[in-house]
Formats: structure tokens, C-alpha cells, sequence
């Protein structure tokens, strides 16, 4: 390696975070509204730039939490954007990452030197993104996929009480298929992947729904 070779200048990385929650049965992801060129203005997945004294995972912590304030989760490295042009500024090559929160205990910083807002969007609605971050985004989700099916990943995201409506709407949201009603709720059932708390929460104009829980000793792979 010939340190003075030019093809090694100009080179960085990207730390990016697609961090994923559940509101009401809605799955969403958590944004950031950028203060600072290049995409002035846009919304982006929390990241930033790697620190040349920082392992990889504690980069990745340390903007999420500079731009969230959301500290303390468990990130899985699941793919590398490493596209030439994918900055304006210079070549960046992006380590992506992903994580699931409980909305009920992320309190989310609204603003930061860097940032003029956050929120969750619906992972079906997302605007224009700075970068590549569409790109990152539909990745994470396929990656979400894949541990929704094959991980315990939901037991992070439904840590209290939930109907089976939301649960389902869950599923179809990140899969992207629809399963039928009944079906669904005897599967649920049936395999103890749900357990029954006694409990209802009244809906304007509907009937009480009955409040389950999630079976901590199920495996998500013996339902689908």
C-alpha cells in the first residue's frame, strides 16, 4: 500500500440507521430533517460521518444519538452502499444499519445543530430522502423481512399490550401481503404465539377488542 497513491484520498464513511417502530399497528421509521448542504431540507435516515478513531457500531451509535437523543438499542450491521457517486462532496461509502424501538419509551429529540426536526413516517409513505437513503431504506425493510420471519425482532417492538387487527396490520405492512382475518387470528391462536390478557380497550363506534401479549417463549419461525 503506497500511502501517496491518490486513488486513496478523498475517501470516507457513512454511518446510517434505519431504526423501525410500531404505532397503532403502523410500522414507521424514524427520520431526520437536515439543516446542513449538501440536502438542505430534506428528510434523511439518522446517520453521519465515521470519526477516524471510532469502531463502526459506536459511529452508528453516537449519531443516532446526537441527531435522536434514542441510546441504548441493539443495531445489526446488514449491508454495505458502497456506489461511487453517492455524495456530492467526496467518496463516501455507507455502512447500514438497523434497529426496533418501543415508541412508548423513544423520546426523540424534535432538534439539534444539524437537524430542525424528527418523526416516524409510515414505511409505506416516505418522502425524497438526501442521498441514497430511498435506496438504504428498502433495503432495511427487506432486511426487516426477513427478521420479522425468522427472529424475535416483534417481541422488541410490542413489549405491551396490542389487538390482533394491529398485530396483523403489522405483518401485512412489512411483508407486504394480506392474510385473512380469521385465518390469522386462529394462527395466532392456536400457536400460543399470543397470549390472551382478560382485557379489552373500547374503539368509538366499535366493539370492545379484546388485548393480547406476545408469547416470550415463541419463536416467530413456528407461525409463518
Amino acid at each position: 500500500m503506497r500511502l501517496n497513491n491518490p486513488l486513496y484520498k478523498n475517501i470516507g464513511i457513512h454511518v446510517v440507521n434505519s431504526i423501525f417502530t410500531v404505532d397503532k399497528g403502523v410500522m414507521k421509521v424514524l427520520l431526520i430533517q437536515r439543516t446542513n448542504e449538501p440536502y438542505y431540507g430534506y428528510w434523511a435516515l439518522p446517520g453521519g460521518g465515521l470519526y477516524n478513531n471510532e469502531l463502526v457500531i459506536d459511529g452508528a451509535k453516537r449519531e443516532l444519538k446526537e441527531k435522536t437523543g434514542i441510546e441504548d438499542i441493539d443495531l445489526k450491521m446488514y449491508k454495505i452502499f458502497d456506489r461511487v457517486d453517492r455524495s456530492p462532496l467526496k467518496r463516501m461509502i455507507a455502512i447500514a444499519f438497523i434497529g426496533v424501538v418501543d415508541i412508548n419509551k423513544a423520546q426523540i429529540i424534535k432538534e439539534t445543530n444539524k437537524t430542525s426536526s424528527s418523526d416516524w413516517f409510515d414505511i409505506n409513505n416516505i418522502p425524497e430522502l438526501a442521498y441514497d437513503y430511498n435506496e438504504i431504506l428498502e433495503g432495511a425493510i427487506e432486511e426487516l423481512k426477513t427478521m420479522i420471519q425468522s427472529t424475535d425482532i416483534l417481541k422488541s417492538l410490542f413489549p405491551k399490550e396490542f389487538t390482533l387487527p394491529e398485530l396483523q396490520q403489522v405483518f401485512e405492512s412489512i411483508l407486504n401481503i394480506s392474510f385473512d382475518r380469521r385465518n390469522f387470528r386462529k394462527k395466532m391462536i392456536n400457536s400460543n404465539y399470543v397470549i390472551d390478557t382478560n382485557k379489552t380497550i373500547n374503539y368509538k363506534g366499535k366493539k370492545p377488542a379484546k388485548l393480547y401479549i406476545l408469547n416470550r417463549k415463541i419463536n416467530n419461525k413456528s407461525i409463518l
